[in-house]
């Protein structure tokens, strides 16, 4: 599965180097999110969540491994069609010509570059870069983001040695049962100084150490982007790598490179017929898995984050509140017939038939009267006076209007 994107020539434009840069990671973030969603039904995987960085680190080495020594290219580039050569640099003078490495960008005259094949020193020197410094940098920062989190944390609480590190708990009668075990604690306390100051030291240098890289990367990037190098960073400058668009040619070769290897391990293989076939089948299945490792690994994660999408919409369509229309007002209460009957002008108390004077309705029928009088009257027959219905004082709630 190869893309060409843009550009001319045999010179890979920044934008692929930088995707092909970036995919481990953007890959590796997928799989952990990945992971993580498939823990919350099968508890075991968090297991492999605890080793995160092993167990990528280890996958990364079987495709990248793989992707060298078949294609030329690590995983990430062969997936953009691009391809790793020796850079074989011929200056000519009036005396000799003899080849050095050099930083020269890549469309320079025919003569001056010449690109070879990878040797296997470089291809094993790229795994290294590719696989073994990041796992390494990955453990340098979580050992400073621990760090860092108990200088917080000793900040604010106080270190727990001087706290607890002064109890004693044997008396006497316990010095026998102490003495026993001194010198295995001794040991261990030793071995716990030796890595702390291991630590310390490694919070202390590893921001320079991130901002050399990235100051290095940032610079390599640039002078890649200006077309004053061919080295997109530093590990292909040390390596003298190239990184170039594999032509038609280029691919029919690598295929028939393929054809070749497997056919020669087939024809290594020793023992019965049987276990010929058995070992075949299995070459066969490692193969499958290898060649579709790029495209399964892709889709994969593209799967998990569509049904992430699917189920999480979903979920929100279930649990977002209905808006339903709002209720009608339900009916004014009727009138008694032995009750006290309303005055035609509105705004006059039923009770006194005189204008309202602080303004308070019964809560059980909603009529509004004098506070004064609808108090009296509640308090005297527990009843609202227009519809009869029982009322207590407590059910009185005064009206207050805008001056």
């Amino acid at each position: 599965m190869l893309f060409q994107v843009g550009g001319q020539g045999t010179r890979p434009t920044f934008f692929e180097m930088a995707a092909a840069q970036q995919l481990p990671s953007s890959l590796r973030a997928a799989l952990t999110y990945s992971l993580g969603v498939l823990a919350l039904r099968r508890p075991f995987i968090h297991k492999i969540l605890d080793y995160e960085d092993e167990f990528f680190a280890l996958l990364m080495l079987v495709l990248e491994t793989h992707s060298l020594r078949t294609t030329d290219a690590s995983f990430a580039e062969s997936l953009y069609g691009l391809r790793r050569r020796a850079v074989n640099i011929k200056v000519k003078t009036k005396d000799n010509i003899h080849s050095k490495k050099k930083i020269l960008p890549l469309d320079s005259p025919a003569d001056a570059i010449h690109h070879n094949g990878l040797e296997k020193r470089q291809k094993i020197l790229s795994v290294v870069v590719l696989v073994v410094l990041p796992y390494f940098r990955s453990k340098l920062q979580y050992v400073y983001n621990r760090e860092r989190e108990a200088t917080l944390q000793a900040s604010l609480w106080g270190e727990g040695e001087e706290r607890f590190g002064n109890i004693d708990y044997f008396d006497g009668s316990g010095n026998s049962s102490a003495s026993g075990s001194s010198s295995g604690e001794e040991a261990s306390t030793t071995r716990r100084c030796v890595m702390k100051r291991i630590q310390k030291i490694i919070a202390a240098c590893y921001p320079w150490i991130h901002a050399g890289s990235e100051g290095l990367s940032f610079a390599y990037q640039l002078l890649y982007l200006l077309d004053a190098t061919g080295f997109y960073s530093l590990g292909l400058h040390v390596l003298g790598i190239h990184v170039c668009r594999a032509t038609g040619q280029e691919l029919m070769d690598t295929s028939s490179r393929i054809s070749k290897i497997r056919s020669r391990e087939r024809e290594r293989l020793r023992g019965p017929p049987w276990l010929k076939a058995v070992q075949g089948a299995l070459l066969s299945s490692m193969y499958a898995v290898l060649d579709y490792a790029q495209t399964g690994l892709i889709a994969a994660v593209f799967f998990f984050k569509m049904m992430e999408w699917w189920y999480q919409s979903a979920e929100e369509r279930m649990s977002a509140p209905t808006v339903y229309p709002p209720p009608p007002p339900p009916p004014p209460p009727k009138v008694a017939k032995e009750g006290i009957p309303l005055p035609p002008d509105r705004t006059l108390c039923p009770l006194c038939s005189q204008k309202r004077v602080n303004p308070s309705a019964v809560a059980v029928s909603g009529f509004v009267f004098c506070y004064s009088c609808i108090f009296k009257y509640v308090s005297q027959y527990k009843r609202c006076p227009v519809t009869l219905m029982p009322a207590t004082v407590e059910q009185i709630r005064r009206l207050f209007h805008d001056t």
